[in-house]
């Protein structure tokens, strides 16, 4: 019976050190919610997606806390841009080995797809203090333009990539993720032709955003932005600056000014007054779209409806 006893106490010691063996947060990290959207969709039933930046945090300038550099290390797979959209994830991805993590920018099939980036040296992030060690600075000066997650094309091709990694890492679970995919390939496809007839009737409208984040989408839909300007959602702009703003817009004829969700409305209402001009919000990020199987198509359809209601005036 002594026996037995010891033989149980033995087998149960053994699961509970493997167990412990096994980060019990694991999952699919991703940097920003859109690329956690397109995760998610991947590794549905498979391992949870978390998405490291929360909701209204700023890409350019964020610095990782002690507990997301635990969620990088403990992570199934990591994927982001790439450190030149991410400049404060470099060092900690950097540790991490090859197999574990994707960098989207450096994929051979989206690298002859990267836009240029905009070169203006009024781009910047006037009023950031770039003082500190994890501020990306360059984030748009750059020589390409890494909103890459707002191309159809480069979702699809990020969604192979994250399909391929887990596949590897997760090898038991290979029919579940060749299923996700093949699910994602035909909901990309169907929501792309449903966005593509939606933006059809606007292309030639001019309108101006504040954020030259829109490149992808813009040219793979055939929209028409006449401009971008940048400003700082933290200083309200001078009064010769939106003097020169509105003159463009009225200069151009533009149909709608856009602006992002983390801009004060009163900017965008002293960019837009005295003018014909319609103001409209376009969120890059996707911060009203819940984390889910379906959220990139969610994400694509709301960002179409965006352009579309200012662009139509409705």
């Amino acid at each position: 019976m002594l026996h037995k006893n010891s033989f149980l106490c033995a087998a149960l010691t053994t699961a509970f050190l493997g167990a412990a063996a096994v980060p019990a947060q694991a999952a699919v990290v991703a940097s920003i919610k859109p690329l956690g959207f397109i995760a998610a969709a991947i590794a549905d039933g498979v391992t949870p997606t978390e998405v490291l930046l929360p909701d209204g945090a700023s890409e350019h300038d964020y610095a990782l806390r002690p507990s997301d550099v635990k969620r990088l290390q403990s992570a199934d797979l990591v994927v982001w841009v790439g450190p030149e959209m991410e400049a404060f994830m470099q060092k900690s991805v950097s540790q991490l080995a090859e197999q574990k993590q994707v960098q989207l920018a450096a994929l051979p099939g989206v690298k002859p797809l990267l836009m240029k980036g905009d070169d203006d040296d009024d781009h910047g992030h006037e009023g950031h203090d770039h003082s500190a060690e994890n501020s990306d600075e360059d984030h748009h000066h750059g020589e390409y333009n890494m909103h890459i997650w707002l191309s159809p094309e480069v979702a699809r091709l990020s969604a192979v990539a994250i399909h391929d990694k887990l596949v590897e890492l997760m090898p038991q679970n290979r029919a579940k993720l060749d299923a996700n995919l093949q699910t994602f390939e035909l909901g990309l496809a169907n929501i792309d032709k449903q966005v593509g007839s939606v933006l059809a009737p606007l292309k030639g409208k001019g309108y101006f955003v504040f954020h030259d984040a829109y490149g992808y989408f813009e040219k793979h839909y055939g929209l028409t932005p006449l401009g971008h300007f940048t400003v700082n959602p933290e200083i309200q702009p001078g009064a010769q600056r939106l003097h020169d703003i509105r003159t463009q817009l009225v200069e151009q004829k533009a149909v709608c000014v856009f602006a992002e969700p983390q801009f004060r409305p009163a900017v965008i209402n002293a960019v837009a007054r005295g003018t014909n001009v319609r103001s409209g919000t376009l969120d890059p990020l996707g911060i009203e779209v819940k984390l889910g199987k379906d959220s990139y198509m969610q994400f694509l359809n709301g960002l179409a409806n965006q352009y579309a209601s200012c662009l139509k005036g409705e």
